[in-house]
């Protein structure tokens, strides 16, 4: 007999409550509604060599007849070693069918990681790997590196010299998020005055295991010089990209000044082409109009 709605739920509850004490700080829910979570898995716990977010989506019909929608994040990950961690992840789901498999595909992902830090691969260079590819590319898994507050800071370090004092926190606003076709898009405002304030805010942002999380976090701030009468301004597309300039572009337009706009972006599994940008900007519109 076919699982029913309600047994299918309840496989999924106990399955998600499972691997949420298993892997505790490295489980996170991105969208309880919308069935998507985010696992971070490492060749070991001390000092990982190799990182990479397994983030699935869990079907209605999942375990019994569906299988999870999956996304491989890594900045190593392409070409020849994403096609065969994918196939052994398929060949996982079809030998344990009507299953629950996230353990199991959790597991092989940390045994080719642990392969790859014992083999002789060169550690992982972390080059960007860029966003989504527009609508003919038919590729629903996309690759998209998932960011560290570390190198997301790393640019406003060497503007930001030591002997400045400490200066506060400023206050964080998040907006309403925009969800579509099981994306999300949520904007997040601060006033700064300086970028190490723009580095403070984005730090904050990033103990946000959510945020953290997010395929996306692209940014842009203006800070106007009342010396020099002139902006300092940047942005960040992290790999969505002209995303950065964007938002840019909308904050001079909208003449707005001493703030960064942070919009975070989990995507879904589904291509949105050029929305992707109207969502963007709109939510960034609407958390600097509040």
């Amino acid at each position: 007999m076919a699982a029913s709605d309600t047994e299918r739920a309840q496989q999924q509850i106990d399955e998600i409550e499972a691997l949420s004490s298993i892997y505790g700080d490295d489980w996170c829910v991105v969208d309880e509604d919308e069935k998507i979570y985010c696992i971070k898995i490492s060749d070991c716990l001390d000092q990982p060599k190799w990182t990479l977010c397994l983030q699935v989506i869990l079907p209605p019909g999942y375990p019994t007849a569906e299988p999870p929608i999956y996304q491989l994040n890594a900045p190593w990950l392409r070409g020849q070693d994403y096609t065969e961690l994918a196939n052994s992840l398929e060949e996982i789901y079809l030998q344990n069918l009507g299953e629950s498999i996230l353990y199991l595909w959790v597991e092989k992902i940390r045994e080719v990681l642990v392969e790859k830090a014992q083999s002789s691969d060169p550690e992982p260079d972390i080059k960007k790997i860029t966003e989504e590819v527009d609508e003919d590319d038919g590729d629903d898994f996309l690759l998209n590196y998932q960011p560290t507050q570390e190198d997301q800071t790393k640019m406003l370090n060497y503007m930001t010299s030591e002997s400045q004092e400490d200066e506060e926190l400023p206050p964080i606003h998040h907006g309403n998020p925009i969800t579509d076709r099981r994306s999300t898009f949520q904007a997040h405002l601060a006033p700064v005055v300086t970028t190490r304030q723009v580095k403070k805010v984005l730090e904050k942002l990033y103990e946000n295991k959510k945020i953290a999380s997010a395929t996306h976090n692209i940014y842009a701030y203006r800070i106007y010089c009342e010396d020099k009468q002139t902006f300092l301004q940047d942005c960040e597309d992290d790999g969505e990209t002209a995303a950065g300039g964007r938002l840019l572009h909308l904050m001079q337009i909208l003449n707005v000044h001493n703030v960064l706009v942070v919009v975070s972006r989990w995507y879904g599994g589904i291509l949105l082409g050029p929305d992707r940008f109207k969502h963007i900007n709109n939510c960034a519109r609407n958390v600097l109009v509040e």
